[in-house]
């Protein structure tokens, strides 16, 4: 089975040159191990921890839409390919580590495990930095390598069902939205490391000593050391705050103001947090960001979440299972039940409200609108003359 489309003779024999660099091209960065531009991590691991494990808003908004993603109501014609997607392996839920793959790295590779007899037993989402492809001669996919540390494995191309997004500059691999949010991520990051020095210090600004020597001599080397040991042991730290001040004779301490771009900084931080939420498709209502709380703007973005997020990647990699799944299921249906996801409710009660209003369809039509089966009309029985006299000799005999 040729999963990555159709190779004709002619025309299509070779494949356009590569053009895509390492790895860590997709993310925006010069590659998955050469430099970078300032102060954001180099490789995807890097990222993840810096950019995704210490950040708490990109880490419940991927949460948020794959946990949604693992949740959504499941529609299939074969019940053991839903107990094979629906099943845990290896501690991992199959579409919420899917979903987060794909949001994060933009790839996804699940590997088809299957026992000596060909029957498969199990689907299992590898780590996509330690995937890549294998092409052949003419540029086209061939295989998957797996290198985990020094040990590198191939796995044949219809062993593994690959999932990306679409990436304008790269053929072989998606692009995720980590790359996209990493400089919010940075700033956000930066401003909660400001925020948490402030706070070690006496949660408030600096100042500064003044020392007016007058006609004393200047401080020498050893009291300015002891003078500024002494300041942060008794009066630096959220617990000294507050704390008074003694001075000796010829220093004045001098406060220091927040300046307005010092004040801005907390703006800055809230407008970063609302970038990175929209990054992942997440109304920044749904993370408690500030803004409109409303419970009806509330209720909007949460059906918004599932809409434009949740249900369209839960499609995708519903789609790519069945594909990769034909093999062992011929004919196989899988799909999204939208009438059992609650956020949809209120969408779903509209139709049919809609639907029922019009009186110039039937009930046959009415139901294949709102996409339900058709009920079989009972059969019309034919009632002789004499069985519909019956009952009236029956009366005439009573009487």
């Amino acid at each position: 089975m040729k999963l990555f489309g159709w190779k004709s003779a002619g025309r299509g024999r070779l494949r356009p040159v590569r053009s895509h660099g390492p790895l860590a091209s997709a993310f925006g960065l010069s590659g998955l191990r050469g430099g970078v531009q300032g102060e954001w991590p180099r490789s995807y691991e890097d990222q993840i921890r810096k950019l995704y494990l210490e950040n708490p808003v990109a880490q419940r908004a991927v949460r948020l839409v794959a946990e949604g993603v693992a949740t959504t109501p499941l529609l299939a014609s074969d019940d053991r390919a839903l107990a094979l997607i629906r099943a845990t392996s290896g501690g991992q839920s199959l579409l919420e580590t899917a979903a987060t793959h794909i949001l994060l790295h933009g790839n996804a590779y699940i590997e088809l495990l299957s026992a000596d007899d060909d029957d498969l037993r199990e689907l299992y989402a590898l780590r996509p930095e330690r995937v890549r492809v294998e092409t052949d001669l003419a540029g086209w996919p061939a295989g998957f390598i797996y290198q985990a540390g020094s040990v590198a494995n191939r796995i044949a191309s219809d062993r593994v069902i690959h999932i990306r997004t679409i990436h304008p500059l790269d053929d072989y691999y998606g692009l995720g939205c980590l790359g996209a949010a990493s400089g919010s991520v940075a700033i956000h990051n930066a401003a909660q490391k400001w925020n948490k020095a402030l706070l070690d210090n006496a949660a408030r600004p600096s100042g500064a000593l003044v020392y007016e020597a007058g006609d004393a001599n200047p401080l020498t080397g050893e009291q300015f050391t002891r003078l500024k040991s002494e300041l942060d042991a008794g009066f630096a730290g959220a617990t000294n705050a507050g704390r008074p001040m003694l001075l000796e004779g010829g220093l004045r301490w001098q406060a220091l103001s927040l300046s307005p771009a010092d004040m801005d900084f907390v703006g800055l931080k809230a407008s970063a947090a609302r970038e990175i939420a929209l990054s992942f498709g997440v109304p920044p209502m749904l993370l408690g960001l500030p803004g409109d709380a409303a419970y009806a703007n509330y209720r909007e973005a949460n059906r918004a979440l599932w809409r434009q997020a949740i249900v369209p990647l839960a499609g995708k990699i519903i789609d790519a299972l069945v594909q990769g799944l034909q093999p062992w299921f011929g004919g196989l249906s899988l799909g999204v039940d939208l009438d059992r996801i609650g956020a949809l409710s209120e969408d779903r009660e509209r139709l049919w409200a809609q639907v029922t209003a019009a009186d110039f369809l039937s009930d046959a039509e009415k139901r294949s609108l709102l996409g339900l089966q058709p009920v079989p009309e009972p059969a019309s029985e034919t009632i002789s003359p004499a069985e519909r006299a019956a009952p009236a000799e029956e009366i005439a005999n009573e009487q």
